[in-house]
């Protein structure tokens, strides 16, 4: 069935490009700026708006598809191990992907290539005295892990280079027979810039003039290749021009119009790769299609750079931090979060305050779920709750979540809006000793856990995992049900030094003192909470009954103020 769809789709796709088609090659006073302009394409409204670097603007985004997005991401190029600058770029975008998912109902229908034979696996390979295929497969292999580690939804489908050469040799010959590539006699194969006139530069400010290192016998010297003559020791497959590999950018275009036809609803990547290799992407496949516009709209994701350095995080700068040495010290949860912070387009900073600020942050949204949820078991007695208020704050929230997302995907405005639910929320959790005879609202505490559970969710961050108080009392010799006895056991003892000596039948009033010999089990009771923090075990008291919950360790856990102090 997917095969019959993705040849439906090349089909339909190519009638829609031919009906209207533009043709590349443009005559001498065409200018520059119309020939590269965008084109709103027709199609099925989102509701959204995103902002397409092919206009540096936000445009609303259009499908050609009712319900169904397109998407074409360029993958790694496995000779290394992956690093955060990679992760930041993938969870961003995964991000955008369950958003119009899960929010704006659309199915997106990504593809994304592995890059497994390059230059630099046949460098690391000789290195490693390993071959190519090998070292390829192993981080490859280990790329995918490391994105599920992560929790990115992996693509509809990934693709290698190596089992696509074939249909890379038939776009190359295409593009020749267009008239917008040429052999030399080596044996290389480039695409002929000058043949598209003022098409090429849609990325402007990008654009180097000195274009890339080749052969003397380029037309220009921004020329680039799509075939690469063999050279010994070196992988090869057979051609028209000779043996050989494939050029960087041609892999892209080839693959993504293999699954997607001439018509490409959004690319994504890191900024990074607009030029050249997007540049070139966009002029290899309009020139195949003989298309105006092949990909609607391109987004890309800003650069994690280290904190205090303009460098951004790559393996050549050697300033990188895997995602394995990361996940030692932090959770894919809280990596999320930092990412959610910022803008999926803007530089990010990475540091370790940064990733605490991103951890407190979500240990804020946690200790409120678990305070809710101890409210609406009874376990926390409150001063009575403002209900229509919280209400109100809880429909205003979903608006302003929902209009921050639909502005460009924009995740800190709609972080922004859950954190200012939660602070509201937890100004109603007043604390008190008893509250007899007080109305209790607990359904709007249930309605507020239930939308940050789903909106998080979206995100890909989940809590769920979390245990709470008595969820985990029958599960004999795990760790939770050994908390969840001490912590009663706890509770118990607390209970019993708290109690009160029966007040004097006779003079003034007076509130009734604790038995003075039951002062130390209080002052243990206090230890043991204080001890068991920094292992990761936090212990709340709330009158006369606690609640727990298992932290990351000593980092996340803060100094709280008990509601009732021992």
């Amino acid at each position: 069935m997917l095969r019959l769809w993705v040849r439906s789709e090349f089909q339909r796709a190519k009638v829609l490009c031919a009906s209207r088609a533009v043709r590349v090659r443009c005559s001498g006073d065409c200018s520059n700026a119309s020939a590269r302009a965008w084109v709103r394409p027709s199609g099925a409204s989102t509701g959204l708006n995103a902002f397409n670097s092919l206009t540096k603007q936000k445009e609303p985004l259009i499908l050609a598809r009712e319900g169904v997005a397109t998407w074409y991401s360029c993958g790694p190029t496995v000779y290394d191990h992956a690093h955060l600058g990679h992760a930041c770029s993938y969870v961003r975008f995964d991000i955008l992907q369950r958003i119009l998912t899960r929010l704006f109902g659309i199915t997106v229908i990504h593809a994304m290539v592995i890059t497994d034979v390059d230059d630099k696996i046949i460098k690391r390979s000789r290195e490693e005295n390993v071959s190519p295929n090998v070292l390829a497969s192993i981080y490859e292999d280990e790329f995918k892990r490391d994105m599920l580690s992560l929790k990115v939804i992996p693509p509809a489908v990934y693709l290698r280079v190596t089992e696509n050469v074939h249909h890379i040799v038939a776009f190359i010959d295409g593009i020749i027979r267009n008239g917008h590539a040429y052999a030399t006699k080596e044996g290389d194969v480039y695409f002929d810039i000058q043949s598209i006139g003022g098409r090429y530069g849609k990325f402007i400010g990008a654009v180097d003039p000195q274009g890339e290192p080749g052969s003397t016998t380029k037309r220009d010297s921004r020329d680039f290749a799509l075939w690469k003559r063999s050279k010994p020791q070196e992988p090869f497959w057979e051609s028209p021009w000779g043996r050989g590999r494939p050029g960087w950018h041609i892999e892209c275009s080839t693959i993504a119009s293999s699954v997607f036809g001439s018509q490409l609803d959004i690319h994504s990547g890191g900024i990074d790769l607009a030029f050249p290799h997007h540049e070139n992407e966009i002029a290899q496949s309009e020139a195949y299609h003989q298309c105006g516009q092949w990909a609607n709209y391109f987004l890309h994701s800003g650069h994690l750079h280290l904190k205090g350095s303009e460098e951004k995080m790559s393996k050549s700068l050697k300033n990188y931090v895997s995602i394995k040495d990361f996940l030692q010290s932090y959770s894919a949860n809280e990596f999320r979060i930092f990412c959610l912070l910022s803008k999926y387009r803007s530089a990010i900073d990475y540091s370790h305050s940064s990733m605490v600020e991103a951890r407190i942050a979500l240990g804020t949204i946690s200790t409120f779920m678990l305070d809710a949820k101890a409210y609406m078991k009874g376990q926390l007695q409150c001063t009575p709750v403002q209900e229509a208020a919280l209400w109100d704050r809880l429909a205003d929230t979903k608006s302003s979540v929902l209009k921050a997302l639909a502005d460009d995907f924009d995740t800190p405005r709609a972080v922004s809006a859950v954190m200012n639910l939660v602070h509201h929320g937890n100004c109603q959790l007043q604390p008190v000793s008893t509250c007899e005879g007080v109305t209790r609202s607990p359904a709007v505490f249930g309605a507020m856990i239930s939308y940050i559970t789903e909106i998080l969710d979206v995100f890909g961050v989940d809590l769920l995992h979390t245990k709470e108080q008595g969820d985990v009392g029958t599960s004999s010799g795990s760790l939770e049900g050994v908390v969840e006895q001490l912590t009663h056991f706890r509770s118990e003892v607390r209970a019993f030094a708290l109690a009160r000596q029966d007040a004097p039948t006779s003079g003034p009033p007076h509130k009734a003192a604790l038995y003075p010999e039951r002062g130390p089990l209080l002052r243990s009771c206090d230890t043991l909470r204080k001890d068991l923090a920094p292992l990761g075990v936090l212990i709340k008291d709330r009158g006369l009954t606690s609640t727990w919950e298992l932290t990351k360790g000593s980092e996340s856990v803060q100094d709280e103020e008990q509601e009732t102090p021992s």
